[in-house]
């Protein structure tokens, strides 16, 4: 090829830095996107065929020169960055976020900025709904089946109370009260002649709306306990007894007897026979509700310590519970490490609305950019394969945080400089081919 040859090569060093110049740039002007990942580029050398015509001599191979081999993306993780945005997630680990467009087409990526579109969709800003596995009305989370995350669930149905559950201390040393009737409960439930201890329980009819009731405990025999229970008489249809002057209306009564020890022997009614209300409005009328206060001894077969006691100390309800709800709205989300999303209503119920799953890659390097933080597979990606965040190879999902962009601007600053010392080497190899080249010519003068 002779002294021309250094021309190609320098000029195939100068295309090769060049290449390199812009993906440093690209790097650069990507350090704060979320998710990007920065990309290398591989250079490879150029051999002529060999000069020689015998011996295998290998110092007669004339170089010539540089190309690009590959552009290498690096798939290390970036820092997390904590944000205000529930739906914000980040990947620490392997895997990628699924997202589709309209048409279902998949793309993948570890930019996890979501919120919710009017459609009660999650999708990233450019509008690609987040891939994963639906929940039921009930909350179950379908698992086999892979597609939009949808929030379909923006209210909670009222749930009615079915069940009360009491525990604390009637005091031992209280009086019996020897004139103790319903009629008299009723005019003056709060008169110590007619109940000695009571606390209120707001229950919930079978569309969600609330109730107050109030349980007033009266010690009738020794060892023994009436419990009654005290509803508005303009809240109810039918009642045992109501007192139209004061308003009140007795809806639920029973007894609780206790060994000589204090401890909750017999209930009656028993743990299994619920007492029947019947409120105004309720779409079930009347709605059974069962009043538990323990596993008592005769009765359930129980110790008779985890419910109502009777001790010495003062009367106290230290545990009081019932299960019904008011109906309610979505008011916030919350995902967990795997991925399992649970909305919190305005009624203090919880319930699964859905479940991020995420995708790797035997060779994730070999995934297509197509811009935007998007990725799509190629043949040499390989088969993506699906699955549960922290199971197996796959990361976990962090809510309320971002992956910052992996590029290290120091080391992507060096590199500039050293490139940019590369392309400086090269344009000179062409303006000294170029001297000497002209001192040839002027041989011939």
């Amino acid at each position: 090829m002779g002294i021309t040859s250094a021309f190609f090569s320098a000029t195939s060093g100068i295309n090769a830095t060049s290449r390199a110049l812009t993906e440093i740039g690209n790097n650069i002007a990507n350090a704060q996107t979320i998710g990007f990942k920065t990309r290398t580029v591989s250079f490879g050398d150029l051999f002529g065929a060999n000069l020689g015509l015998g011996g295998a001599s290998s110092a007669l191979v004339e170089g010539r020169g540089v190309r690009v081999l590959g552009v290498d993306p690096s798939f290390t993780q970036g820092s997390l960055q904590t944000t205000s945005n529930a739906l914000d997630l980040a990947i620490d680990g392997d895997g990628f976020f699924q997202v589709s467009d309209a048409s279902g087409l998949p793309f993948f990526t570890r930019a996890g900025q979501f919120n919710v579109d009017a459609n009660g969709n999650i999708v990233s800003p450019a509008g690609l709904r987040l891939q994963g596995y639906q929940a039921d009305a009930a909350g179950n989370i379908n698992t086999g089946s892979l597609g939009n995350i949808t929030f379909t669930t923006v209210q909670q149905i009222g749930i009615p109370t079915t069940e009360t559950v009491m525990s604390g201390n009637l005091k031992a040393s209280e009086p019996v009260l020897t004139g103790f009737t319903n009629a008299a409960l009723l005019a003056d439930p709060s008169n110590s002649a007619n109940s000695q201890f009571s606390n209120g329980i707001r229950v919930f009819d079978t569309l969600g709306a609330g109730h107050d009731l109030t349980v007033y405990f009266s010690k009738t025999a020794v060892n023994e306990w009436t419990y009654s229970v005290i509803a508005q008489d303009s809240e109810v249809t039918a009642s045992i007894a109501n007192n139209t002057t004061t308003g009140n209306a007795l809806v639920a009564q029973g007894t609780l007897t206790f060994t000589s020890t204090g401890l909750l022997d017999v209930e009656a009614p028993g743990a299994g026979s619920p007492q029947n209300i019947s409120f105004v409005g309720g779409s079930t009328v009347p709605q059974p509700i069962l009043f538990d206060f323990g596993t008592s001894i005769t009765t359930d077969g129980g110790t008779g310590t985890d419910g109502m006691l009777q001790q010495g100390s003062a009367s106290v309800l230290l545990t009081l519970s019932q299960d019904g709800f008011a109906n309610g709205t979505l008011a916030s989300t919350s995902i967990a490490e795997d991925g399992l999303i649970q909305g919190r209503f305005t009624n203090g119920t919880t319930r699964n609305l859905g479940q991020v799953a995420l995708t790797r890659f035997i060779n994730p390097d070999g995934l297509q950019p197509i811009g935007k933080n998007l990725f799509i597979q190629s043949g040499d990606s390989g088969t993506p394969l699906v699955g549960t965040p922290g199971l197996g190879s796959f990361g976990k999902v962090i809510a309320s945080t971002l992956e910052a962009s992996n590029v290290d601007l120091g080391e992507e600053l060096v590199n500039m400089i050293i490139m940019q010392r590369g392309f400086q080497a090269n344009s000179r190899i062409i303006t000294t081919t170029n001297d000497l080249l002209g001192e040839l010519v002027n041989l011939a003068r």
